[in-house]
């Protein structure tokens, strides 16, 4: 499987990234060690996940994935063939949230603790935050990296303008650059991506890492009434998708899978997989035969009919 850049880092990887916030919630411990074991064996290396999730969890604080992750990690011995992604910057219950160079410095200790490692791959601005300058926030990075805790930095959540205008400023004075950007970015939500992020992604050389690739399970095709809702926790997102455009682009899934003999969320993680600047798609299991769908997904080959009837659909 041919490995893709996360910008200029120097990290390669597999062109699938699980999603860790399922990890403590929807799937327990002893599902995410199969999960995280299964999604070795089939050849992908990148994990991402954040300080707060899984904190909407009734009696969860956040830190509940990472520690998963920690624990699978210690017990496989496996560390130099993960690539390690995670997140700073929203609340976490109790403690604050931000950008500043002292919570930094402050949360990226309780990450690597939770982990049970001494360095982060991909560290990444969960969110932007206007209150503090860039310069704090990329000078924060750069000492860790040059303490050798963290390898590099990325965004997320980010508008274009604000983006750039971090990309500069960090260009001015002399700092680490994000190197990725973690939008919401699927078959289904595409104008906010695409408007501005990826023309600037493009030009800065920025590895999109889409998260909600299939638009928290909209675009498997599982969803295709209201009744359908009560199917799972993300259920109560679809009443956002189930319109006359979304039963377009299922009705365009549906065919492309037919004639492909694939399924609708294997067609819509392709679809995904070779847009513009994307290096590849976050998305999530809980189950083994979800992982398996998502690498069958990841490896299908799309021909320009097809891609030009989904972009017809959802446009």
């Amino acid at each position: 499987m041919q490995k893709r850049k996360l910008g200029n880092s120097g990290l390669e990887i597999a062109p699938l990234i699980f999603g860790g916030n399922v990890l403590g919630w929807t799937a327990d411990e002893a599902t995410s060690f199969r999960l995280l074991d299964g999604f070795l064996a089939a050849g992908f290396d990148c994990i991402d996940t954040a300080d707060v999730y899984s904190k909407w969890v009734p009696q969860h604080r956040g830190g509940e994935s990472e520690a998963i992750i920690g624990r699978w990690l210690k017990a496989r011995g496996n560390r130099s063939r993960v690539v390690i992604a995670t997140k700073v910057g929203m609340e976490m219950p109790g403690i604050g949230q931000g950008l500043s160079k002292t919570y930094i410095a402050a949360r990226v200790e309780d990450s690597l603790r939770r982990l049970q490692t001494d360095y982060i791959d991909l560290y990444q601005s969960h969110t932007d935050d206007k209150d503090t300058a860039f310069e704090e926030t990329l000078g924060a990075y750069q000492r860790l990296i040059e303490q050798g805790k963290v390898r590099a930095i990325g965004a997320s959540n980010y508008e274009a303008p604000r983006l750039a205008a971090a990309l500069q400023a960090g260009v001015a004075k002399g700092l680490p650059r994000y190197q990725t950007l973690q939008p919401l970015y699927n078959l289904s939500d595409r104008a906010g991506f695409e408007a501005e992020l990826q023309g600037l992604c493009v030009q800065e050389g920025i590895g999109v890492i889409p998260y909600y690739a299939l638009a928290a399970g909209f675009l498997t095709g599982k969803y295709r009434s209201p009744a359908d809702f009560k199917k799972s926790p993300r259920g109560a997102r679809m009443a956002s998708y189930l319109n006359e455009r979304g039963e377009r682009i299922l009705k365009a899934l549906d065919g492309v899978a037919a004639r492909l003999g694939a399924k609708p969320g294997q067609v819509a993680l392709a679809w995904l997989r070779d847009r513009p600047a994307v290096a590849a798609p976050i998305a999530s299991a809980t189950s083994m035969a979800q992982l398996e769908e998502l690498a069958a997904g990841i490896r299908l080959n799309l021909d320009a009919a097809a891609i030009a009837e989904l972009d017809r659909a959802s446009a």
